[in-house]
């Protein structure tokens, strides 16, 4: 198990409730959603995964680590968190220095920095941007700055709130066959988004919250398949379980709708 979660609740400075009561398992090499509207509390329990938040109430651990102050640093080393948007961590002068930052707090010397920061820039192509300012790019360009600030220390729980929200479809495309192949070596991806889609489409499991609660928790298949769980909250249906729900086989994208539909085709020729 990646994550366990035991009677986790938290508030606000305002007292307001952000998070009630969260138990939850969220399983090893898996991509994990965590969905729901905003004010939900997607990222208030994002925050609890890697020690931006302790628990006060309850308790979290990662990989049997406990998310206390003692383990905050190794914590942070296995658990790498990307930002919905991308300049609440660049702050160096220079795309290489922002790699760099998080080598040098764990000790790496300078020819493995170098050969890291190499491959990574290789990686997410990003190699002729390395003497670049951060702040001067794309947004596309930086979020995988902000990834490869992460990825260089090979975490293996990645933490992502909204990471493909602003993204052109080129971008998405390019960010999530990065992720698929991360995933592939044996990592774990939790993500926070409100968009039922692409939970539909790319997620293995999904967590529902609404108002800091868990409404509904399993695969994508159990929850989005349960008609029931669309009473229970104001969540739309995916639109691909809305165009196929009647047909004996539900794609899971596009790409095998397309099949679906030529299949049918063939068979009524």
């Amino acid at each position: 198990m990646a994550i366990e979660i035991k009677n986790l609740t938290y508030s606000y400075p305002n007292s307001d409730k952000g998070l009630d009561n969260i138990c939850l398992h969220i399983k090893k090499n898996r991509k994990t959603a965590i969905l729901g509207k905003n004010g939900s509390g997607k990222s208030t329990l994002l925050y609890h995964l890697n020690g931006m938040n302790l628990p006060k109430i309850g308790s979290v651990k990662v990989f049997d680590l406990q998310v206390n102050k003692k383990n905050l640093k190794q914590l942070q080393k296995n658990v790498g968190y990307i930002f919905d948007y991308p300049d609440y961590q660049l702050f160096s002068t220079s795309v290489y220095k922002d790699i760099e930052f998080g080598l040098d707090n764990y000790g790496y010397s300078s020819a493995e920095k170098i050969r890291i920061i190499e491959d990574i820039s290789k990686k997410l192509d990003i190699e002729d941007l390395m003497d670049r300012p951060p702040f001067h790019l794309s947004l596309g360009q930086k979020k995988k700055i902000a990834l490869a600030g992460i990825l260089v220390l090979e975490p293996e729980l990645l933490l992502c709130d909204e990471p493909f929200s602003g993204l052109d479809t080129s971008s998405l495309k390019f960010f999530k066959n990065l992720l698929d192949q991360w995933k592939a070596q044996g990592k774990t991806i939790v993500f926070s988004t409100h968009d039922v889609d692409l939970t539909y489409e790319w997620a293995d499991d999904v967590i529902i919250l609404r108002e800091g609660r868990v409404i509904n928790q399993g695969t994508v298949e159990e929850v989005f398949l349960d008609e029931k769980i669309y009473e229970k909250t104001d969540l739309e249906k995916p639109y691909l379980y809305r165009l196929f729900k009647d047909h004996s086989v539900l794609p899971r994208s596009i790409d095998e709708a397309v099949e679906i539909q030529k299949n049918m085709k063939i068979v009524e020729e």
